[in-house]
């Protein structure tokens, strides 16, 4: 609110001295007596601040402060008589630097809005009263109506509903939330009433998580704003003795007055303000990250999206990144005259009883075709090789299931089978061998699913310069024919996870700036060796969100172009700004020397820029990718 009144002051300030500049240009004035204690009221009403810090400056001999070489400027302006000059260029760089401050809070919002938007207190499951959230501990069994945020995660005990989590991943569609369903703090319950349990204090919720890498992204600074902040340390220093010098040469050497040398060089001191060179970095990276934030993903710095849009090739794990990580029975082959049905169930039924990864995909597909399993007793699991079991349903009882090596230990396997098993092997499948005392029932292959969108971000890459590799521990074949379906040429399996540091090692040599695209578990020493470590994490997956520099939080495989296209665009907003803020500051120096300018030009010209560059930069908060 203060915020808001201090601006609205501004510019009335503004607006109120302006009309007094204009009406000195114009040649009215106010009456000596007057004038001085006039302006002299407003320059110390709103650029007192900058008028201390600029004393504090000169007595600790720090010539790089923009705030010496703003005391300079009202001192010299003040000097000469030019009241208006002096106050305006107080008020329009306190306004600038009011606006300087608004750009970046305003890139930040969308995530600073919601933090302020969580509830205080929550019902609690047999309380009365409600109850401050920071004090909720951790399997407390919380109350949330329709309607409400959420303000903890947890996880759905009790009721149904839509709960819209866009807020933190941008996905638009509300997530159907049942029993045993995770829910995140900051997401909203759109339909139903919840019993949630606590899982996570309000100080450890995935939202403070991201909130706090967010604003923290602020120091891991891009090169190009640490590059523009050194290069100002320098550059106000050179633009006060280049003044100095400019005074005193057209003084003592070209016999000039000494009050038209000085004013153009306090002309000269106004221009070349940094003012929108220092800003035109951050406020750029801030709207950039805002915009990432609001599409679903947490990017940890500056130098981060600064470094994705110059990638040159990507390394890409293949599990839980191209594919969902959860393998689907995607074949089922009766032989000797049983059937589909048959061996479906007989099997469902048998893995219904193992912890085998596969076995509850197996499960799943026959609950797909709703088929009930089949009861089985004496079941037995054989570690790393199968399961044994008698069917109370089939004819014959004794049951054996899992690899064609183990079926191979105790029953004959014909070639003709054999041959079908390697079949689907060399696709990439993983094959499940099912077989009675007497003979083969039939095989079941799996293979992990493929996300649907897969192919169109490899399409979209490759569209975008950069060279793909597939990094994956597992087999060659497997690997083979998911970078078949995917389009993805260059492939390296059977990989540890040092393995993979080699190989994005290699790509770093060949290609110098390089991503790693991984689930940020196994991966992470490759996430951290390259330049971008990017993980696809599901909401609360913290040894995700620690590991990689960029966390996709919504599965969403099209948010990665699109942050590469947002980084390219915000690297050429802020080449923009630099040049073209370069370029009116050298024309109106050029001026200033040739007493073609004077300290009201100077003026309107430096903040007319610095408000030209906060705009264009508060415009990368609307990009939206391409097609």
């Amino acid at each position: 609110m203060w915020k808001e009144s201090k601006l609205k002051w501004l510019i009335t300030g503004s607006i109120f001295i302006g009309i007094f500049e204009f009406l000195s240009l114009a040649g009215i004035h106010l009456p000596k007596p007057l004038a001085l204690p006039f302006f002299l009221t407003f320059t110390l009403l709103f650029g007192y601040k900058t008028i201390w810090h600029g004393l504090q400056a000169l007595l600790a001999l720090n010539f790089k402060s923009i705030n010496f070489l703003m005391l300079i400027a009202i001192a010299g302006a003040f000097y000469l008589g030019e009241y208006p000059e002096g106050t305006i260029v107080i008020i329009l760089f306190t306004l600038a630097e009011e606006l300087e401050d608004l750009g970046i809070a305003k890139s930040q919002s969308a995530l600073d809005s919601l933090i302020n938007k969580m509830p205080r207190t929550v019902l609690v499951k047999g309380e009365i009263n409600a109850v401050d959230v920071a004090n909720i501990a951790i399997g407390t069994t919380i109350l949330i109506k329709p309607g409400q945020m959420i303000p903890l995660d947890g996880i759905v005990k009790d009721g149904l509903s839509f709960v819209d989590e866009s807020a933190i991943t941008g996905e638009p569609i509300a997530q159907d939330k049942r029993p045993g369903d995770s829910i995140f703090a900051g997401s909203l319950n759109r339909q139903g009433f919840l019993e949630v349990e606590v899982t996570k204090t309000a100080s450890e919720s995935t939202i403070e998580k991201i909130r706090e890498m967010t604003f923290n992204a602020t120091q891991n600074k891009a090169k190009t704003q640490k590059f523009i902040e050194v290069f100002s340390q320098y550059y106000t220093p050179f633009v006060i003795l280049l003044a100095l010098f400019w005074t005193l040469f057209t003084w003592l050497v070209l016999k000039r007055p000494f009050d038209q040398g000085f004013a153009d060089a306090l002309a000269l001191l106004v221009i070349a303000c940094p003012c929108a060179l220092v800003i035109s970095t951050p406020i750029s990276i801030f709207s950039a990250i805002g915009n990432a934030s609001s599409s679903g993903a947490l990017i940890k710095g500056g130098r981060y999206l600064e470094a994705i849009g110059q990638i040159k090739a990507m390394a890409i794990d293949k599990t839980r990144t191209l594919t969902i990580g959860e393998p689907v029975v995607t074949d089922v082959i009766p032989f000797d005259g049983h059937s589909k049905e048959l061996l479906l169930s007989c099997a469902a039924g048998i893995e219904k009883l193992s912890e085998h990864p596969l076995a509850q995909s197996i499960v799943n597909a026959a609950m797909k075709e709703n088929l009930t399993p089949h009861s089985v007793e004496n079941f037995e699991s054989i570690i790393g090789k199968g399961a044994k079991a008698d069917c109370l349903v089939c004819d014959d009882k004794h049951h054996c299931i899992g690899k064609l090596e183990f079926i191979l230990e105790e029953h004959h396997v014909p070639h003709p089978f054999i041959d079908q098993i390697d079949s689907y092997q060399n696709q990439g499948k993983t094959v499940i061998a099912v077989s009675t005392h007497k003979s083969l029932e039939g095989i079941i292959a799996l293979e992990d699913e493929i996300r649907p969108n897969s192919a169109q971000f490899i399409a979209d890459l490759k569209s975008l310069g950069i060279h793909t590799v597939m990094l994956t521990g597992d087999h060659l074949n497997v690997a083979k024919s998911i970078a078949k379906k995917v389009g993805i040429e260059a492939i390296k399996a059977d990989l540890l996870p040092q393995d993979k540091s080699q190989a994005v090692k290699e790509l770093l040599h060949d290609y110098g700036i390089v991503a790693m695209f991984g689930d940020g578990v196994n991966d992470a020493p490759a996430l951290a060796l390259s330049n971008v470590g990017i993980s696809m994490s599901s909401l609360g997956s913290d040894t995700a969100i620690e590991a990689a520099s960029i966390v996709i939080l919504n599965g969403r495989l099209k948010v990665i172009p699109f942050l590469i296209q947002l980084s390219r665009k915000t690297l050429t907003t802020i080449k923009t700004n630099i040049a073209f803020a370069l370029a009116i500051k050298t024309i109106f120096i050029i001026l200033a020397l040739l007493s073609l300018s004077n300290l009201a030009l100077a003026i309107f010209a430096d903040v007319g820029v610095t408000l030209l560059v906060i705009l264009n930069s508060l415009r990368l908060m609307n990009f939206k990718i391409e097609g």
